[in-house]
């Protein structure tokens, strides 16, 4: 299958293989359903590496134009438009900043709460939220639902409603910089550990050492390089 005009010149971004790859799949009639080309074949006709087309593929699926199914590709939600999705993505890279310090105010103290309010039944749906990640880590998945879980588990043991409001509020943003950070190379395994010491220090009833996991796992995985406005290599 060809894709596109030829080889991108180096110099390009990712944008540029967004907006190429877009492009393709209009030409192509591509609709919500359908199922891109496999990863290989797309860089190669691309002319571009792997690493680059799978920043392309997570600026996709923050803004919601595809689903990265493990074991099943990737595959369109919504008819593609190159022009919507790059000023979608600059958007997200000016709020970006804005989203980290609101999740380190809110789920810092959300985590100490939940170590000082925790109910058993708080800590057993924690310990589920670990497990379906683990679970879909070990699989080779990237853990996206279960890291998902595993905060809004974190946020119910708080048990503050106004908190939890607020945290609804910024979901979406949340999501499209999860989506990025666990697309990174090493990073569902980090993000794992770093939910489980935030679990023990909740269930120790320990409010400090669970404010300062919470702080340490959000520093962690705020390094989102394609939102951020970093450049992937070639």
């Amino acid at each position: 299958m060809s894709v596109g005009p030829g080889p991108l010149r180096r110099n390009r971004l990712y944008e540029q293989v967004v907006h190429q790859l877009l492009t393709w799949a209009s030409s192509a009639g591509l609709g919500p359903g359908d199922r891109l080309p496999a990863e290989r074949e797309l860089a190669a006709s691309l002319g571009v590496s792997r690493a680059t087309l799978a920043q392309a593929l997570v600026a996709l699926e923050v803004t919601g134009v595809v689903a990265v199914r493990h074991g099943d590709g990737t595959v369109l939600l919504v008819a593609p438009r190159a022009d919507t999705v790059l000023a979608a993505l600059q958007t997200r890279r000016e709020d970006l900043g804005d989203v980290i310090e609101a999740r380190e105010a809110l789920e810092v103290r959300l985590a100490g709460l939940a170590a000082r309010r925790r109910t058993e039944a708080d800590l057993a749906e924690i310990d589920a939220a670990l497990d379906a990640m683990a679970a879909d880590v070990a699989a080779g998945g990237r853990g996206v639902a279960g890291d998902e879980r595993f905060h809004a588990a974190v946020t119910a043991a708080g048990h503050s409603a106004l908190l939890a409001r607020f945290m609804a509020e910024i979901s979406d943003r949340v999501r499209e910089s999860r989506i990025e950070s666990l697309a990174q190379e090493g990073r569902p395994h980090r993000s794992l550990d770093g939910h489980r010491a935030i679990a023990e220090a909740i269930r120790a009833g320990d409010e400090a050492a669970a404010g300062a996991a919470m702080a340490a796992h959000i520093q962690m995985v705020s390094d989102v390089p394609l939102l951020g406005g970093g450049q992937p290599g070639r």
